[in-house]
């Protein structure tokens, strides 16, 4: 799957469970950018694993801040 992949399906799970609308840049911070507090980040990073079917390890999710380390971090656990 490539990274461009991986961001389409990030995107279809924001818009899908987080009613984000618009374009997904990889260099969106999470918070900052986007907003998503404590609920939102638990809420992406357990649909996230559903729509990929990998697991995110507590020490991984606490080293993602942005879209493009979503991404790395997807690519890897699918590599």
């Amino acid at each position: 799957m490539t990274r461009d992949e991986i961001l389409a399906g990030i995107a279809r799970v924001a818009r899908e469970h987080l009613g984000f609308e618009g374009e997904l840049a990889p260099s969106a911070r999470l918070v900052e950018d986007l907003g998503l507090d404590s609920i939102r980040l638990v809420t992406l990073a357990a649909e996230v694993e559903n729509h990929f079917r990998i697991l995110l390890e507590p020490e991984e999710e606490a080293a993602i801040a942005t879209v493009s380390d979503l991404v790395e971090t997807i690519a890897a656990k699918l590599g």
